[in-house]
C-alpha cells in the first residue's frame, strides 16, 4: 500500500496548555517526514473532523495519526473505514493528565509517543479478512435439557437454523425427574408445576429446528462458520454443517455411595433429594424401606458439597431445593416434623421469600455439623450433630426419613477420569507419547484434545469475569450447569446469552472478524513457512486450539478459531508469524523510535509493555484521575503479554533503555487474562529471560512483570515509581550509547 500519512495534533483537553505544540509539529514534519500535519482545538468535534475527512477525500491521505486522547475513547468518531489506516498517539491520558505541564520531561514523553505512532503506521497494512468457503449460520446445541431446549428455541426464534442433539430418547433432561420447580414468579412462596413439556412442544413450531434424540456427537471438526458434525443415531451417522456450538449437557448429582459417613447405603431410609422427588411424584411420600407414610424428615445440606474430600464448592441450588421439598411434606401433613441441618443456608434473591414461608410453616433449622446417623429397631433414624453456635451435641427425635442434598457435578468433569471415558487413541498406553481420551460429549477433532478445557472442579472453562459463555474453543459456548452450578431460572438466562453469543460468532466469522475481545479486528496470523522449524510452540501455546499440525508437524492455522491475541507470534523463536496490523518488526520499530538520552543527562528510560485489556485501561484511568507517576516511562500497548516476542526484550535493552516492565492481567485459578494463558506464558518466558540476563552480567531486575486489573489504576504510580527507584539503584544500562 502506498501511504500518504497525515498527522493531526489535538490541542484541547489541556494538551495545548501543557505541551509545546510547535515542537510536536516539528517531530511529525521533519523526523516523520509526513506531508500533512495540522493542529486543532478539538479534532473530535464537527469542525476538526471535517478537516480530517476533507484531507481523506481531496488530498489523497490514506494513513492517519491522531495525537490526542486515548484510543479507547472516540474510537467510533475516528473510524474512517477499512481503507484508511488510523493510529492514535495518546498524549492526553498518558502524558498531559499524568505529568506536570510545560515540563521538559513531559514534552519528551509526548514527542516519543508521537514518534512511536509514526514508526508503527509505517509498518501497518490494511487487514484482508479471511473468507472461508461455504460458511453457514446454523447453531448446534448439544444437550436436550432445560438449558439446551431454551438455547435452541432462542436461536430459532431469531430466524437461525438450529440442530438439537440429545443422547436420551426423551427431551427434558433433569426436569423430567422433578415433582415441582422452585418458585420463579411472585409471590415466590409456592413451588410451581414443571412446564418442560410445553417447551418441548414449542420446538415443533420452528421448521428450521431439527431435533436428534437417542443420539451422540461422533465428531466435530472444522472451525466457526464451517464445523463438520457427525451425529451417531440408531447405528447410523447423520452429518450436519454448523457455524457455532452450544454445550448444554448439564450436571448430574454427586455419587451418594461415596457418602457412607452419612449412612447412605447403610440405612434404607437415608435417601437423596433426587429420590424424594421421585417419591413425591408418585403421590403420598412414603418410606422406601417399608412403605410407611412419612410424618417426620431431616434434610442434610452440603451432603458432599463444600467438603475438600468430595466437592469443594457450593452447588448453588441444594438449599433452595430442600426448602422446596420441605413444602411437599408440609402440604401432605402440616403437623409433620421437618428439620434442615445446614452449614450456611443460601437462598439468594427472591428465594428469601420461600425461606421465610417455610420458617412460618414450622420447619426447624439447625446450623450444625453432622456427627452421626443411627437407626432404631423400627427403621427410624436419629440425626446427631454438633451445634455450630453453642458447640453442644444435639440430636433429633427419631425421624422417618433422612434426605441428603447432594451436590452438582458437571458432565464435563467425567473427561478427567480415564475409567469413565474408556478408550484412548493408542492401545499401548505406555508407548503412547500422548494419550487422548475418547470423549462422549463433543469429540472435537482438535490437536489439543477432544473436549473443552475445564476448570479445576471440572466445569467447562469460561472467562466468568467478562465473557461468561466463552470457552477456550472459539465458536463453542457453554451454558447452564455444565458451566457453573445454577438453578433453573439461571439456566434459562444462560441459555439465551449463549445463543446470542453463538449467533454473534457466526456473523463475525462470516465477515472475517474476530470475536471477543478484539471484535472487528479483521487481521489474522500469517505464517512465513519457509523459515518454520516445526518446533510446535505456536500449536502448543495457542490458548484456543486455533492451530493444528500436518503430518510433518507444520502448523495448520484455522483463521476463524483465532482470537487475534498474538500468543503464537510471541511463542515463535523464528518470528515467522505476523499480522497486518501487529508484528514483530512493527513493535520493534516503535522501540527503536524512542529517543534515549545519554548517560550523563541522567534521564533513564523505562519501557512498559501494557496489555490492552486491563493494564492499558488502568493507565488511562490513572490519567483520568490525575494521578502522577514517573516521566521516564514509555508505553507500548500489546494485545496480550503472551504476544511479547523475546526479541523485543533484546531490542529494548540494546537500544539503551534501562528497564522493561510487563504490565498485564492476573492469572491463576480465577484468571482474569482475556486470552486465558497469556499472562502465565509471559511470566514463564520472563523467567528464561532473567537467566539469560544474569549470564550476560545484566541485572535480571531490569525486567519485571506486574499483574493489574482495570480497577487497580490507583496502584499504577506506586508500581512505576518503585521500579524506577530500583533502576536508579542498578544504575544506567551498560549498553546505553552503543
Amino acid at each position: 500500500m502506498d501511504k500518504k500519512t497525515a498527522v493531526y495534533i489535538c490541542t484541547g483537553c489541556g494538551i495545548g496548555e501543557s505541551l509545546d505544540i510547535d515542537a510536536l509539529v516539528k517531530v511529525a514534519a521533519k523526523e516523520g517526514k509526513v506531508p500533512v500535519c495540522k493542529t486543532h482545538g478539538f479534532f473530535c468535534g464537527s469542525e476538526g473532523l471535517a478537516q480530517i475527512k476533507n484531507d481523506l477525500e481531496n488530498e489523497g491521505v490514506n494513513s492517519v495519526v491522531i495525537a490526542g486522547c486515548s484510543s479507547r475513547v472516540n474510537y467510533d468518531v475516528f473510524d474512517f473505514g477499512p481503507s484508511v489506516l488510523t493510529e492514535r498517539a495518546n498524549i492526553r491520558e498518558l502524558v498531559t493528565w499524568t505529568h506536570p505541564a510545560n515540563d521538559e520531561d513531559t514534552q519528551m514523553m509526548a514527542e516519543d509517543n508521537l514518534r512511536m505512532s509514526l514508526a508503527k503506521i509505517k509498518h501497518v497494512e490494511p487487514p484482508e479478512p479471511f473468507c472461508g468457503e461455504n460458511m453457514v449460520k446454523t447453531v448446534l446445541v448439544v444437550g436436550g435439557g432445560l438449558t439446551g431446549i431454551t438455547a435452541a428455541l432462542e436461536a430459532a426464534k431469531t430466524g437461525y437454523k438450529t440442530v438439537l442433539v440429545e443422547k436420551n430418547q426423551a427431551l427434558g433432561g433433569w426436569l423430567n425427574g422433578l415433582h415441582r420447580l422452585a418458585p420463579r414468579k411472585a409471590p415466590y412462596t409456592e413451588p410451581e408445576e414443571v412446564d418442560i413439556a410445553n417447551k418441548i412442544k414449542e420446538l415443533s413450531l420452528y421448521p428450521d429446528l431439527k431435533v436428534y434424540t437417542g443420539a451422540e456427537i461422533e465428531e466435530i471438526a472444522g472451525a466457526p462458520g464451517m464445523f463438520e458434525v457427525s451425529i451417531r443415531q440408531d447405528s447410523g451417522i447423520a452429518r450436519e454443517r454448523v457455524g457455532s456450538v452450544i454445550l448444554a449437557t448439564g450436571a448430574v448429582p454427586y455419587d451418594a455411595t461415596k457418602l457412607d459417613h452419612l449412612a447412605y447405603g447403610k440405612f434404607d431410609n437415608v435417601i437423596t433429594a433426587q429420590k424424594l422427588e421421585e417419591l413425591a411424584g408418585q403421590g403420598e411420600i412414603v418410606r422406601p424401606g417399608d412403605g410407611k407414610a412419612v410424618q417426620s424428615i431431616a434434610f442434610i445440606q452440603c451432603a458432599g458439597s463444600r467438603d475438600p474430600e468430595h466437592l469443594p464448592y457450593c452447588s448453588a441450588v441444594c438449599c433452595v431445593e430442600s426448602l422446596k421439598q420441605a413444602t411437599y411434606l408440609k402440604e401432605q401433613n402440616p403437623e409433620a416434623a421437618v428439620y434442615i441441618f445446614y452449614k450456611d443456608l443460601r437462598a439468594p434473591g427472591e428465594y428469601e421469600r420461600l425461606y421465610k414461608k417455610v420458617q412460618q410453616d414450622g420447619v426447624i433449622f439447625v446450623r450444625g455439623d453432622i456427627t452421626g446417623i443411627d437407626e432404631d429397631d423400627e427403621k427410624n433414624l436419629i440425626v446427631k450433630a454438633q451445634d455450630v453456635l453453642t458447640q453442644s451435641e444435639i440430636s433429633t427425635e427419631s425421624v422417618d426419613m433422612v434426605v441428603l442434598a447432594t451436590g452438582m457435578v458437571p458432565t464435563t468433569a467425567f473427561g478427567e477420569n480415564p475409567e469413565a471415558q474408556g478408550e484412548t487413541e493408542s492401545d499401548d498406553k505406555a508407548a503412547a507419547s500422548e494419550v487422548i481420551l475418547k470423549s462422549n460429549l463433543l469429540n472435537l477433532a482438535y490437536r489439543q484434545g477432544p473436549e473443552l478445557p475445564t476448570l479445576k472442579y471440572g466445569f467447562s472453562d469460561s472467562n466468568f469475569i467478562c465473557f461468561p459463555y466463552e470457552t477456550r474453543r472459539t465458536g463453542i459456548y457453554a451454558a447452564g450447569s455444565v458451566r457453573a452450578p445454577m438453578d433453573e431460572a439461571s439456566c434459562v438466562e444462560d441459555a439465551a446469552g449463549a445463543a446470542l453469543k453463538a449467533i454473534q460468532c457466526m456473523e463475525l466469522s462470516d465477515q472475517g472478524s474476530a470475536v471477543h475481545p478484539r471484535v472487528w479486528d479483521l487481521s489474522f496470523p500469517e505464517f512465513a513457512m519457509q523459515r518454520c522449524t516445526q518446533c510446535k510452540r505456536c500449536t502448543v501455546e495457542c490458548p484456543f486450539g486455533a492451530i493444528n499440525e500436518d503430518e510433518k508437524a507444520n502448523p495448520l492455522p484455522n483463521p476463524t478459531r483465532c482470537r487475534r491475541c498474538g500468543v503464537c507470534m510471541g511463542a515463535c523463536p523464528e518470528r515467522i508469524i505476523s499480522f497486518k496490523n501487529y508484528s514483530v518488526p512493527m513493535i520493534g520499530s516503535m522501540i527503536k523510535a524512542i529517543e534515549v538520552p545519554d548517560e550523563d543527562e541522567e534521564k533513564p528510560r523505562i519501557l512498559v509493555f501494557a496489555c490492552e485489556n486491563d493494564a492499558y485501561p488502568a493507565l488511562d484511568m490513572a490519567g483520568i484521575n490525575g494521578l502522577r507517576y514517573n516521566s521516564w516511562v514509555r508505553i507500548v500497548p500489546v494485545r496480550c503479554l503472551g504476544s511479547i516476542n523475546l526479541v523485543w526484550i533484546a531490542d529494548t535493552l540494546s537500544n539503551g533503555i534501562d528497564g522493561i516492565l510487563l504490565l498485564g492481567c492476573k492469572h491463576g485459578d480465577d484468571y482474569q487474562c482475556h486470552f486465558v494463558k497469556g499472562s502465565e506464558l509471559a511470566e514463564y518466558r520472563l523467567s528464561k529471560v532473567s537467566e539469560t540476563l544474569d549470564r550476560l552480567s545484566l541485572e535480571s531486575d531490569r525486567v519485571r512483570m506486574e499483574e493489574v486489573s482495570i480497577v487497580d489504576y490507583d496502584k499504577i504510580p506506586a508500581i512505576l515509581d518503585s521500579f524506577a527507584e530500583r533502576l536508579e539503584e542498578l544504575g544506567p544500562n551498560p549498553y546505553k550509547g552503543f
